[in-house]
C-alpha cells in the first residue's frame, strides 16, 4: 500500500515516456500553434516539470480557452459527486497535443462537401446522411468441400 499522498504520488508508469521518445523534447512540439476552441489531449511530459498538469488530468481531453506564449488554458470537465464541474487548467505546450477525436468528422465534412458540389454540377440530389451498418446477411456454411480441421498448438522446438 502506498504511504505517499503527494502531488505526483503513483505516477511512475503514468508519466513514463515511451521507447524512442526519451531525452530532450523535440523542437516541433513548440512550433505547433493552438487556437481558442481547439480540442486537445492532455498528456504530461515528465522531461518538463514546469507547467505540468495534475495527474488527474493526464489522458483527459479538453477545449482551449486561452493561449499565451508558453502555455495554453484548457477547459476540462471533472466528475465530482453527481455533477460535472468545469475546470480551467493552464498547461504548458509540452504537455498537450491536438486531439484526433474530431478527425473522422472533419474528413466526413470534406467528403460531403465534395459530393455536394459534384451533384450540384450534375443537377442531381445526393443523400449525405450517415447510414447505420446493417447486419450481415444469413448464410449456411457447407462442409461438402470444407472438411473441419482440428487445431493444435505447435510443439516447442529449440533452434540452437
Amino acid at each position: 500500500m502506498p504511504h505517499s499522498f503527494g502531488y505526483r504520488a503513483r505516477t511512475r508508469d503514468m508519466f513514463k515516456r515511451k521507447f524512442g521518445e526519451k531525452g530532450q523534447i523535440k523542437l516541433s512540439t513548440y512550433l505547433i500553434s493552438y487556437r481558442v476552441g481547439d480540442i486537445v489531449d492532455i498528456k504530461a511530459n515528465a522531461a518538463q516539470q514546469r507547467g505540468m498538469p495534475h495527474k488527474y488530468y493526464h489522458g483527459r481531453t479538453g477545449i482551449v480557452y486561452n493561449v499565451t506564449p508558453h502555455a495554453v488554458g484548457v477547459i476540462v470537465f471533472k466528475v465530482v459527486g453527481n455533477r460535472y464541474l468545469e475546470k480551467r487548467v493552464n498547461i504548458r505546450v509540452e504537455h498537450i497535443r491536438h486531439s484526433g477525436c474530431r478527425q473522422e468528422f472533419l474528413d466526413r465534412v470534406k467528403r460531403n462537401s465534395a459530393a455536394h458540389t459534384e451533384a450540384k454540377a450534375k443537377g442531381e440530389r445526393v443523400q449525405l446522411k450517415r447510414q447505420p451498418v446493417l447486419p450481415r446477411t444469413a448464410h449456411v456454411v457447407s462442409t461438402k468441400d470444407n472438411i473441419p480441421q482440428t487445431m493444435v498448438p505447435v510443439p516447442y522446438e529449440t533452434t540452437i
